[in-house]
């Protein structure tokens, strides 16, 4: 008991070194609650309990521990404004950073140690309890609206995480509060794990255990219908915002920091990257240059380097081949291509001043040549680009490797 004792004390003094407190959001779990804030209270001093509206016992419960902070909404709004009160007022109280713990008794105090430590070897972060989904009494659709959730994430992000719903977080507070948020409810869990990584927050995970209750003793309030609906809608507007706005900003970022010869030698060069795999940047990167979808190349070549895991700088510069000074060139070409498969003659002389309305009058000779241009370039790039890196005689690549 002493030992036990001990170990809490040292985790109380970790707490108030890293100017850390826990946040517990509670909605009518009042069979549990009791128990989540004693055990939480073992290990930290500073807890914050929102009550979320709750009309069963709740306020009962919170009265037992005067040394609580505690914030009451009238009405229940929903999880993520409970979290985002909680922020508040820990900003208020000067706190840096705040674990959430849920109040269904999922989670484990006794793992705030975990995060506390993952803190100190990564300031700034905003860390994630990743649960162990093969425990008993996991619900299938947990385990598989997590893979969903991760594979969007994914896709919004380019961050490969194991968990993204859980709730047992450790949040860089001052950090977050000068980024808007707009959901309310259990998908605000998502928007602001993607938000934070938009705005440079390191996002990493740590192992935590999990307590899934028996089917007839678990208390849900998350709506599958309604709550899915509105993650479905917010990873649309994510995943739109991503691609038209933060991967070229991403980007942008990477090219634009002072030592340029370490980002040419980590992304361009990238020695860990094959032979192979640069020359498809490069083709890709052309592919989607030409090819006639103009508004979406550049997003579209961003998202393909993502899901196949290209070098995105070299294909986000391969694409910007259609650049002001060459577009003339190119829609030239492409007519011309489009003679030759089509077989129809169109009666066009180059100039740097080519029209939309003289390429709308022959849209699908322009149209096929442009598409047969986008892939012959992409091939040709290909070819030539790992021509000149064998010639060049680029080493350490897997294709050289296993030549």
């Amino acid at each position: 008991m002493q030992e036990l004792q001990t170990e809490s004390e040292l985790i109380k003094k970790q707490f108030k070194k890293l100017n850390c407190c826990v946040i517990i959001p509670t909605f009518n779990n009042f069979k549990t609650l009791d128990s989540v804030i004693q055990s939480t209270l073992e290990y930290c001093d500073e807890v914050i309990v929102i009550d979320d509206g709750c009309t069963d016992s709740t306020q009962e419960i919170i009265a037992k521990y005067p040394q609580l902070i505690t914030v009451k909404h009238a009405v229940n709004i929903g999880k993520g404004k409970a979290l985002r009160s909680g922020f508040t007022v820990a900003v208020e109280k000067g706190f840096e950073y705040v674990i959430s713990i849920d109040s269904d008794g999922q989670h484990f105090p006794k793992d705030f140690s975990a995060f506390l430590n993952k803190i100190e070897d990564h300031p700034g972060s905003l860390i994630i309890g990743a649960r162990n989904m093969a425990v008993e009494n996991v619900p299938n659709k947990s385990n598989v609206g997590n893979r969903i959730s991760n594979f969007w994430y994914k896709i919004e992000t380019g961050i490969s995480l194991d968990d993204t719903q859980s709730g047992f977080r450790l949040y860089p507070v001052k950090q977050l509060q000068h980024i808007w948020f707009f959901t309310t409810k259990f998908e605000f869990e998502i928007e602001v794990i993607v938000k934070a990584a938009w705005r440079g927050v390191p996002i990493i995970s740590v192992p935590v255990s999990v307590y899934y209750a028996p089917p007839d003793e678990r208390v849900s309030h998350f709506k599958p219908r309604s709550d899915s609906t509105r993650i479905s809608f917010l990873n649309t507007y994510l995943v739109t915002l991503a691609i038209f706005f933060w991967w070229p900003v991403m980007l942008i970022r990477k090219l634009s920091v002072t030592d340029y010869k370490k980002v040419w030698k980590e992304e361009v060069i990238a020695s860990h990257e094959s032979a192979v795999n640069k020359a498809i940047s490069v083709g890709v990167g052309l592919f989607f240059g030409i090819v006639p979808i103009w508004g979406f190349q550049f997003a579209l070549a961003i998202l393909t380097a993502v899901y196949f895991k290209l070098n995105k700088v070299i294909v986000g510069l391969s694409a910007q081949i259609s650049f002001p000074p060459l577009i003339p060139f190119i829609l030239f070409a492409s007519i011309k291509m489009g003679e030759v498969v089509i077989g129809e003659k169109v009666d066009l002389i180059f100039s740097k001043s080519i029209s939309l309305q003289e390429i709308t009058k022959n849209v699908m000779v322009y149209y096929v040549g442009a598409t047969v241009l986008s892939l012959i370039a992409g091939v040709v790039g290909f070819l030539i680009t790992l021509i000149v890196l064998k010639l060049v005689g680029y080493k350490n690549s897997t294709y050289d490797k296993q030549s």
